[in-house]
């Protein structure tokens, strides 16, 4: 293979994972794809090969797909809640674009009620902006076939899929630090301050690590929760600051190695929703930051 089609490759690496990420909730099955279509786009004949973008597309979708059914039948005998894997998003442009609310944990969430063929239409169609013919060809179904299944999985959708208006910068990073600080200290009073009422936490330990099975729902049970989590929190461990699926978040680490993830949704100068991960599993990735 010449150096045009590596770079060419290369020029379309980030639009692959951002395709397989959102499929899958995973970054290193996201991962294993992109390295999958590679080995298919390097294999190629340039005769198969019209155009590299809907090849590299096609290619890396039908991978997704099979693999979230595998991933799909694995869900269902999950744990407690499944969170997608966490994905820092501070250095990619497309976190504060056009496509950061379909990196949400909200969104990646309502999208778990679509089946893989419905979710590959509709990310394709409406977030990543392919005309129903090119989708069409990717998913092997007609055009009008891809027309249903949008509309069939925006119905599975409708009342699910999140909106809502984002702070100003500097009001979500001050909200977002102070709620860190609450959180680190393990401040009751402080945290129930910055909590909406109606707050709800989704805590993903998988079946080693020792999280609630179930949302803690509430401003109250929340706080506690968290405060109960400081407690137990490594004595040596450090907080970093960062963006995760475009949402204000930290990662605690001890001993280098990440030990919880805890992402926040801000609205109307509140925290509605946490998501904290300490599944270390889905935690691994993060390692490769230090």
């Amino acid at each position: 293979m010449n150096a045009h089609a590596v770079d060419e490759f290369e020029e379309h690496r980030r639009h692959l994972f951002g395709v397989a990420y959102r499929m899958l909730g995973s970054v290193s099955e996201a991962e294993d794809v992109v390295q999958d279509t590679w080995l298919r786009w390097r294999a190629a004949s340039p005769d198969d090969v019209r155009s590299p973008r809907a090849f590299l597309t096609t290619v890396a979708t039908r991978l997704a797909i099979d693999r979230l059914r595998s991933a799909q039948r694995r869900r269902e005998e999950y744990v407690g809640p499944w969170l997608p894997e966490p994905l820092v998003t501070d250095d990619d442009p497309a976190a504060t674009a056009e496509l950061a609310d379909s990196l949400s944990m909200a969104f990646l969430l309502v999208l778990e009620r679509l089946n893989p063929v419905e979710r590959a239409v509709l990310l394709l169609h409406d977030v990543f902006g392919y005309d129903y013919d090119e989708v069409a060809a990717i998913v092997e179904r007609t055009p009008a076939n891809c027309r249903q299944i949008a509309s069939r999985a925006r119905g599975h959708l409708s009342g699910e899929r999140p909106v809502r208006s984002r702070p100003a910068q500097e009001d979500e990073q001050r909200l977002a630090f102070a709620f860190a600080a609450a959180a680190g200290a393990g401040d009751l009073a402080a945290l129930e301050g910055l909590l909406a009422e109606d707050v709800v936490l989704w805590s993903d330990g998988g079946a080693a690590h020792r999280a609630a099975r179930r949302p803690v729902v509430g401003r109250d049970r929340v706080a506690r929760f968290i405060a109960n989590i400081a407690r137990r929190a490594p004595l040596d461990g450090t907080f970093e600051f960062v963006h995760l699926n475009g949402e204000p978040a930290m990662i605690v680490r001890t001993e280098q190695r990440p030990f919880l993830t805890m992402g926040v949704e801000i609205e109307d100068g509140a925290i509605r929703a946490i998501h904290s991960i300490v599944n270390p599993d889905k935690l691994r990735h993060l390692a490769e930051r230090d």
